[in-house]
């Protein structure tokens, strides 16, 4: 590689953009493999969850009419749709009902605290005695 330098910003882009480039191309290649492992387990997952489904009815088949097995094996598998639905809710936390409100005005929802600072060496401010109502 040449440098000539009036020519060195340019070039000096030029190979950081090769870089960058060739850093994203290897991170997609590892990215997209693991998608296809993922993608093939999921598969084998339904398989498995369809001769297992299969199994059960015909295993209780052989001792209630068809109709009943059919019916407890798709109740067993709404129920277990039921508990992974509520227990992925759970885990990714309830979203609030509604953003705090601000402190101040002009102050945006979320934005940090901070707390007033005071020097070292200012007085206290006066405290304020209780007042007690008489009713």
């Amino acid at each position: 590689m040449e440098t000539n330098l009036p020519n060195l910003p340019e070039q000096l882009s030029q190979v950081v953009r090769d870089a960058i480039r060739d850093e994203l191309r290897e991170q997609t290649k590892k990215q997209r493999r693991a998608a296809r492992m993922y993608a093939g387990a999921g598969a084998a997952g339904l398989y498995g969850g369809a001769a297992l489904t299969a199994f059960l009815l015909l295993a209780l088949g052989m001792a209630l009419p068809y109709w009943a097995a059919a019916l407890i094996v798709a109740v067993l598998l709404l129920a277990a749709a039921v508990l992974l639905s509520r227990s992925a809710r759970d885990s990714r936390g309830a979203p609030p009902d509604r953003p705090p409100a601000p402190l101040e005005p002009g102050v945006p929802p979320g934005a940090p605290v901070i707390p007033p600072t005071i020097p070292p060496n200012a007085p206290e401010p006066p405290r304020r005695a209780p007042t007690t109502r008489h009713t």
